[in-house]
């Protein structure tokens, strides 16, 4: 996808999204494998809505906790073959094996469209490679199918910002940290545009 106007302050904002992006799909790999193990049985007998309730209220421990069990559950697609591929996409993203992966992960969106997690995922892929358009489109459908992913609203917000709209993307970020309030990237993110969306407004 290509994008007008790309000049030496989109290249760097451009580097910055996609490490940080890069940071916290190598975080969910750690963190939802952890979280499987360790707390899925936890996260099945708790409900979405009541720990999305917690987090919007939680100390930074706290919400640490939270997260954890909500990324084990939203990573619960309920089929053995889709739990699979995700697991197989996530295995090719981590060895940097995108088109491996993106093959996975659009198996796993036609097999399962009601799963927000492979789209997501395929959403992080398609990031990586820099078609935005096809990620911005994949965090929709998530958004559709969870509008409290914060992990989709942020990729939205990296989204923006890259393709320079500071704007959209502080909107994109605020909405997230609504949400997860104790989401540490995402604070970077809205401190980091602040000043220049204020600016603006003034």
């Amino acid at each position: 996808m290509d994008i007008p106007g790309r000049n030496a302050t989109l290249t760097i904002v451009m580097s910055i999204a996609i490490h940080n992006l890069k940071g916290t799909v190598a975080a969910l790999f750690v963190l939802v494998t952890f979280s499987t193990n360790c707390f899925a049985q936890q996260a099945d007998s708790r409900d979405e809505g009541e720990l999305l309730q917690k987090l919007a209220h939680s100390t930074p421990e706290q919400a640490f906790a939270i997260d954890r069990q909500l990324q084990a559950l939203w990573s619960q697609s309920g089929s053995p073959s889709a739990d699979l591929l995700l697991e197989r996409g996530r295995e090719a993203l981590d060895d940097g094996e995108v088109d491996a992966a993106l093959d996975h992960l659009t198996a796993l969106t036609d097999h399962a469209p009601d799963f927000a997690e492979g789209w997501h995922l395929r959403a992080s892929a398609f990031f990586g490679v820099e078609r935005f358009g096809m990620a911005a489109a994949d965090l929709e459908h998530v958004l559709t199918l969870n509008p409290n992913h914060y992990e989709a609203i942020y990729g939205l917000g990296l989204i923006f910002e890259v393709i320079g709209e500071p704007q959209k993307a502080y909107e994109a970020y605020s909405r997230a940290l609504a949400i997860h309030p104790h989401h540490e990237e995402v604070t970077n993110a809205v401190n980091r545009l602040k000043p220049q969306v204020e600016g603006k407004a003034l």
